[in-house]
């Protein structure tokens, strides 16, 4: 199975961040561990994928905090699961307090398992189709600053528009970049964060297998 290039994070408390991953302590978990590492894995992108559905019109910090409530109602992110989901399953999430109550986001999500294992089927994994918009190698950016960084690319608008041209919802150009970032198809940490050096050895480190 193809997955993500693991790197070790820093134990330092003291060392520069993104600032945006200081709202929490789950934020920063997820900064300092997770955000802008390559990954290949069909699970962890469907799950980015779900996640980045929710996050539209909200702020990331809601959906992280709701992830494990996500997880369990949309069977552990297994698209093959939630492509079987049912009306009623739909109705039962509509009133759950596990995950954010929006039907049109939960219904696009069962949606999108179809599409997705659709698109696997096709291109061998969803993996080998999404890392084909930035010619299967990471981008590394150097960013100075957070105001530098873009709400979307040429590379994200191209994917949103296959993604729907392909039947997938709630995926514009934005969400794309976002998942695009989460997943580690770009380098989007600041350079004096100091997971910028970490990703981008990550990234050769991805480029080589």
């Amino acid at each position: 199975m193809e997955t993500r290039v693991d790197i070790e994070p820093s134990r330092e408390s003291t060392v520069g961040r993104c600032s945006w991953s200081e709202i929490s302590e789950r934020m920063r978990h997820y900064h300092d561990t997770e955000w802008g590492v390559p990954q290949r894995d069909d699970r962890r992108l469907f799950e980015y994928l779900v996640l980045d559905t929710f996050q539209a019109g909200l702020s990331w910090s809601i959906i992280l905090n709701k992830r494990e409530g996500f997880h369990e109602a949309f069977r552990g992110f297994d698209p093959e699961a939630v492509a079987m989901m049912t009306a009623k399953d739909v109705d039962d999430l509509c009133s759950s307090p596990l995950i954010i109550r929006n039907r049109a986001k939960i219904e696009a999500t069962v949606g999108n398992a179809t599409t997705f294992l659709q698109v696997a089927q096709e291109f061998g994994s969803f993996s080998r189709y999404f890392w084909r918009f930035v010619n299967d190698r990471p981008v590394q950016n150097r960013w100075v600053a957070e105001s530098e960084i873009p709400a979307q690319t040429e590379e994200s608008l191209g994917m949103s528009k296959d993604l729907r041209k392909r039947g997938f919802r709630f995926v514009g150009p934005t969400i794309c970049y976002a998942i695009m970032q989460s997943a580690g198809l770009v380098n989007d940490h600041v350079v004096s964060c100091f997971r910028h050096a970490q990703v981008a050895h990550a990234i050769e480190r991805f480029s080589d297998t």
